[in-house]
């Protein structure tokens, strides 16, 4: 891809996104610069992404076909207004933070503005992100094949409707904290039973991730995988039967609709 990618803000979860785009290749370092409110944060990022950096969000801005504004939601209004007379017009806005409507983007710059709201989450460090993404109706065609390859270079993207969008910090944004959670009681358990932590956190974590595998590549119903894993009279079943007696989908399902 032949753009620059300018990031205002470089905190974790912008870090992942760069970090995965770096490594696969979608970009070059060289591509990419950020700003920061800190000369500690741009010295870290320099040094450990080999990006371009700067303190001030004006320079970010003037140069990037892809403009990522990684800040927090109560920094957006006080951060448009310091940038939007230097971003071009066929530069692409990209919000990362929960609640940042592409309607409210628009207002803020006060113009036709080509908007993609997006919520990535950190696994995309490792290039296995799973990012939702809505974009408003300046966005061409041709934008949004170049926006879904630059967020494919950290993952999986899928693009929905705004409507489902304040829906996915829940489901697929603060999902891995649940993940990171299941896998430390797993390895709580192996080492209940004798195992070394450091093999029981692989363990774990090896069968998570074959089974998110599993469920992607087969297509097949998550129900159905489980009841395939599930003996008649077996261990496998008792546990499962454990896990309902004690609420395991009520109170994920309680997590999520508290996930606001």
């Amino acid at each position: 891809m032949d753009k620059h990618i300018g990031f205002i803000g470089c905190g974790k979860m912008a870090q992942a996104m760069i970090q995965g785009m770096v490594n696969s290749n979608v970009v070059s370092p060289q591509q990419i610069i950020a700003s920061a409110r800190t000369e500690e944060t741009l010295h870290f990022v320099e040094q450990t992404y080999e990006i371009r950096t700067s303190i001030k969000n004006k320079e970010v801005a003037i140069n990037a076909d892809y403009l990522f504004l990684a800040v927090h939601p109560d920094s957006y209004v006080d951060i448009i207004n310091e940038v939007k007379e230097v971003v071009n017009d066929e530069t692409i806005i990209i919000t990362i933070a929960a609640g940042i409507t592409l309607d409210f983007i628009e207002k803020q710059f006060e113009r036709p503005i080509k908007t993609v709201r997006s919520m990535p989450n950190t696994p995309s460090l490792v290039g296995e992100g799973m990012s939702a993404i809505s974009v408003n109706s300046y966005v061409t065609t041709e934008d949004l094949s170049g926006i879904v390859q630059l967020f494919e270079g950290f993952g999986k993207v899928e693009i929905i409707e705004e409507q489902h969008m304040d829906a996915i910090p829940a489901v697929s944004g603060s999902s891995p904290a649940y993940a990171y959670l299941f896998i430390e009681a797993l390895a709580d358990g192996a080492v209940m039973q004798g195992i070394p932590r450091k093999q029981a956190y692989k363990l774990a974590a090896q069968a998570l991730l074959g089974a998110a595998k599993m469920v992607l590549e087969t297509e097949k119903h998550p129900g159905e995988l489980k009841d395939d894993v599930c003996t008649p009279g077996g261990t496998t079943i008792k546990a499962v039967a454990t896990l309902e007696k004690h609420g395991f989908r009520a109170s994920i399902i309680a997590a999520m609709e508290n996930c606001k």
